[in-house]
């Protein structure tokens, strides 16, 4: 994990040297590093901005295609980095080479299923996992982004979708996936709010039904991508974790403890954690630099 770490200490440094007036973009640095795949693993370094397979039975999927709810929801302008009229491209540039790497290792082993976590509140994690769903679908890959965060949601209000009907209702047993799971104006992209506020969502998360819908979304949808609540507050994420393939963790550079990140970081490395998302990293000293191995 020695990329990671040093991605991790390289945030630590910038927090240090920050003096509070930066004047640079809001620019994100992803520090991938891949273990189990030989020669083949890669590392990278890229800038995006930050913002305010088992093949299923035809018909499976036919019913699919069909029920699941229409909506007009869309990613707001506000928070699409691949957007059309989007001022740094960039950014889009960089959501498209996360989804090419993360395709890539999918290539070598089992790879569908995403969570992507940080370690405290307010370091991006939606703004990430909102546009790598966003990047997937545009490759003509059958999305579902589902909002697991059921303390905090944010992932209804960036595509200005209802927040129920959604994972908790579906995981009390008030709903079925098809009355849960919308399709908006991109017909490759799906998604499930969080639903109505809970009082125990680690108690829900440890339940059947989680692991029924994570198996339905694989069956279903060629990539799955789960927001997941901070790691150091709650232990839904570790449970999450669990029912996942492999875990993106996001880190605002300049502005997260070194420690806390490192205690966060440390649960996930023996649950397939696949890499580190700076966000919030200075533009000059990171923009275009990309590192292969």
């Amino acid at each position: 994990m020695s990329r990671i770490h040093q991605a991790l200490s390289k945030a630590a440094r910038e927090r240090a040297n920050q003096n509070g007036s930066t004047t640079s973009a809001d620019i994100a640095e992803i520090a991938a590093e891949v273990s189990g795949i030989g020669a083949q693993a890669e590392k990278l370094q890229v800038v995006l901005p930050q913002s305010p397979e088992v093949e299923a039975p035809a018909s499976r999927l036919q019913r699919s295609t069909t029920d699941f709810v229409r909506s007009e929801w869309e990613l707001d302008p506000r928070f699409d980095a691949l957007a059309a009229g989007a001022k740094d491209k960039a950014g889009a540039e960089c959501f498209r080479t996360l989804k090419s790497r993360l395709h890539q290792v999918a290539d070598t082993r089992p790879l569908r299923r995403i969570m992507v976590t940080s370690s405290v509140p307010s370091e991006g994690k939606s703004f990430v996992c909102a546009n790598l769903a966003h990047a997937m679908a545009q490759h003509n890959r059958r999305v579902l982004l589902i909002d697991a965060d059921l303390r905090i949601p944010a992932l209804h209000a960036m595509f200005s979708a209802p927040r129920s009907p959604g994972l908790s209702n579906y995981l009390r047993g008030e709903s079925d996936e098809y009355a849960t799971i919308s399709v908006g104006k991109r017909n490759n992209m799906y998604f499930m709010s969080a639903g109505d506020e809970v009082a125990n969502p680690s108690e829900l998360f440890l339940g059947d039904r989680m692991k029924e819908l994570m198996r339905f979304a694989s069956e279903s949808f060629d990539w799955v991508i789960v927001d997941s609540p901070p790691t150091l507050p709650v232990h839904d994420p570790s449970l999450l974790a669990d029912l996942c393939d492999g875990v993106l963790f996001v880190v605002r550079a300049a502005a997260t403890d070194f420690e806390l990140v490192s205690k966060a970081a440390a649960e996930f490395r023996q649950k397939n954690l696949l890499g580190v998302v700076f966000n919030h990293v200075e533009k000059a000293e990171s923009y275009g630099q990309y590192y292969y191995r």
